[in-house]
C-alpha cells in the first residue's frame, strides 16, 4: 500500500495543486480514466471546504490530503484540521447559520453526487472526507 501525503496552508490557490496532485496519483494507481474528472472535482470540493473552514474559524492548521493507493481501491483522505466543534462553535464556525454553512452543505452534497464511497468524519485534528474509488487491476 503506498500513500502520498500533503499539507499544505489553507489558502484557496493551493487547492488546484492538491486537484493535479491527486489525479496524476490516481491514474498512476489505475482509477478509470473515466472517472478522472470525478476525482479532480471531488477532492477540489474537500479541500475548498477545508479552507473554508479555516477562514471562518481561527484554524492554523494545514489541510492535510492522503492519497492510498491499496490493492482494490484508491482512497483519499482531506482533513481540514480544524479543530474540534466545540471550537468552530466558539469561533464561529458550523453554528448552523451564515451563507458559510449553506455552501458547506453544498459542497458536501457534491461530493456525494460525485463519489458513490464516501464518509464524512472527524478524527483528532478536525473533519476528515474520506472517498474511495476502484483501481483496474494491472
Amino acid at each position: 500500500m503506498a500513500t502520498v501525503e500533503l499539507r499544505f496552508s489553507a489558502l484557496p490557490e493551493h487547492v488546484r495543486t492538491a486537484r493535479l496532485v491527486a489525479a496524476a496519483v490516481a491514474r498512476r494507481a489505475g482509477v478509470d480514466e473515466s472517472v478522472l474528472d470525478e476525482v479532480r472535482l471531488a477532492v477540489g470540493e474537500a479541500c475548498s471546504r477545508a479552507v473554508g473552514l479555516h477562514q471562518h474559524g481561527d484554524g492554523g492548521g494545514a489541510v492535510r490530503v492522503a492519497l492510498i493507493d491499496q490493492e482494490k481501491r484508491f482512497v483519499i483522505e482531506v482533513g481540514d484540521g480544524a479543530g474540534s466543534l466545540s471550537e468552530l462553535a466558539a469561533s464561529g464556525g458550523e453554528s448552523g447559520e451564515g451563507p458559510e454553512v449553506s455552501d458547506d452543505a453544498l459542497g458536501l452534497a457534491v461530493i456525494t453526487g460525485l463519489v458513490e464511497d464516501v464518509e464524512v468524519g472527524r478524527d483528532d485534528d478536525g473533519g476528515l472526507i474520506r472517498m474511495s474509488w476502484p483501481v483496474n487491476p494491472a
